[in-house]
């Protein structure tokens, strides 16, 4: 009889304070592509770096494995001293951009508000928590109830007033704007409607006319990382094609075009997504969830970019591309292979690990297949500037002339990632950790040694270290 009062109870007090409402996305009246958190404004302003060289990084998906693994490697960037200009510097200094997706978003943003200040408090108030546990627990309380159950809320909503509790201390992007010091940081979710990947810097906020100086940190955190059925989408509201929005530059270098069978069929593809987004009469609402679902790794956006000015002079020229020389990409996939032992019984699995297994499996395949395009794409860099350098000769010019026509950039991708483990048992050891918002303490140390210890060894990442006169961290 008491726990029956006390479930009445419960509903009343959920009946009276009614259903919690989420919150609502700002309207943008008019995109300006001159004002907003875009790199092509804030890039330039960085202090302490070097503008011939662009320095992108992309931390996969992963829950509290990918966060405290692609932290790991931020701590490595910033033990690594390097020599820009005659000065001395640290490489984590160099860093102009951070793609992340799921739980590598956590560390992106928390680096991007805090900077340095970051390496003394994340572990302790994120990593080494247990971000799962509280949540749950949130979950099952029924005076949480409200929150999400009948109103436009939902759990994810309620994940994010937590994360502002945790780490991000009720940040918005507006509060990013006028750190110089620190690389912008962009987050990533996907359309649960169309697979879309939106993004979560001004120039895809456009698409929505939606101002993003507005949005809290928290927010586009608990979106990234909004796994389908565990956490409920984040909806917003899409007042696309209101703004006056402008189409960048490279869209008019494939849409249109007699021989489009001939082009990259990616840009296109975004092109198409483009239009989609700015249909609010059609779809007024946005559902997103997990970025982890479009691409887990968190460099599909990096690699659209690298087609997209490629294809227009135009663009190059209106984003400042001009004065870059040298790309370096860094991806830290944080990957994990679970061992299963179906092949060892006569009994096939049953319908849930099934269901995870069948996810899972083509999220793993387009990842790999993400990874190795993009070292592929810095084959075909160097491989088209040759090409453009021997057409020039043969119309005439000298090599000299040719090599001047064609101004050499070079891309350098660096992978990092647990296969590069040599030790088998070590390597299961950090394959078979799991994929949720809690591990022990020990478990994320060991994820930040390896990180460090996996960028050391890579011959990529000490090429990159040793074009800026490096040394490598202890």
């Amino acid at each position: 009889m008491q726990l029956f009062r006390w479930f009445c109870l419960c509903l009343a007090v959920v009946a009276l304070a009614g259903c919690a409402s989420r919150p609502i996305n700002a309207r943008l009246d008019k995109a300006d592509p001159q004002v907003g958190y875009r790199p092509h404004l804030l890039i330039p302003k960085r202090q302490n770096n070097e503008l011939s060289t662009l320095f992108v990084m992309a931390f996969s998906g992963g829950g509290t494995r990918a966060a405290a693994f692609s932290y790991g490697v931020l701590e490595e960037l910033r033990r690594t001293e390097i020599v820009v200009d005659g000065k001395k510097r640290r490489l984590i200094d160099e860093v102009d951009l951070i793609a992340g997706v799921s739980g590598g978003s956590f560390t992106a943003l928390s680096y991007a508000l805090y900077g340095d200040r970051m390496f003394d408090e994340y572990v302790q108030r994120f990593l080494k928590r247990d971000v799962q546990g509280e949540l749950l627990a949130r979950s099952l309380n029924p005076f949480n109830w409200w929150r999400f159950v009948g109103g436009s809320a939902g759990r994810s909503d309620m994940a994010a007033d937590y994360y502002d509790e945790i780490l991000f201390d009720g940040a918005t992007y507006g509060d990013l704007l006028d750190k110089h010091n620190v690389p912008l940081a962009i987050a990533t979710g996907t359309d649960l409607s169309t697979g879309s990947r939106l993004g979560f810097f001004q120039n895809d906020f456009d698409l929505l006319c939606s101002d993003l100086s507005k949005f809290r940190l928290a927010r586009a955190a608990a979106t990234s990382s909004a796994v389908p059925i565990v956490l409920s989408p984040i909806t917003l509201n899409n007042y696309g094609g209101s703004c006056g929005y402008q189409y960048p530059d490279w869209v008019k270098a494939y849409v249109g075009r007699a021989d489009a069978s001939g082009v990259s069929g990616r840009p296109l593809r975004r092109y198409q997504e483009m239009e989609d987004f700015q249909k609010s009469k059609e779809r007024p609402y946005i559902h997103i969830v997990d970025g982890g679902v479009s691409d887990n790794i968190g460099a599909r956006g990096i690699l659209e970019a690298l087609e997209e000015l490629a294809a227009s002079a135009e663009f190059r020229g209106q984003v400042g591309f001009g004065v870059v020389r040298e790309i370096v990409v860094v991806l830290v996939n944080s990957h994990s292979s679970p061992g299963i032992n179906w092949d060892q019984q006569e009994t096939p699995p049953g319908m849930i690990s099934q269901l995870l297994q069948s996810s899972g499996v083509p999220i793993d395949r387009y990842s790999f297949e993400t990874v190795e395009t993009m070292k592929d794409r810095a084959e075909i860099t160097s491989w088209r500037r040759e090409l453009l350098v021997a057409q020039a000769m043969l119309a005439g010019m000298t090599t000299e002339q040719a090599e001047a026509k064609v101004p050499k950039i070079t891309l350098r991708v660096v992978d990092v990632s647990f296969g590069a483990i040599g030790d088998r048992k070590e390597r299961e050891y950090f394959m078979n950790l799991p994929t949720s918002f809690v591990l022990e303490p020990e478990e994320v140390d060991k994820l930040r040694t390896v990180a460090g210890k996996l960028l050391r060894q890579s011959a990529r990442y000490r090429a990159v270290v040793q074009r800026f006169g490096g040394t490598m961290g202890d």
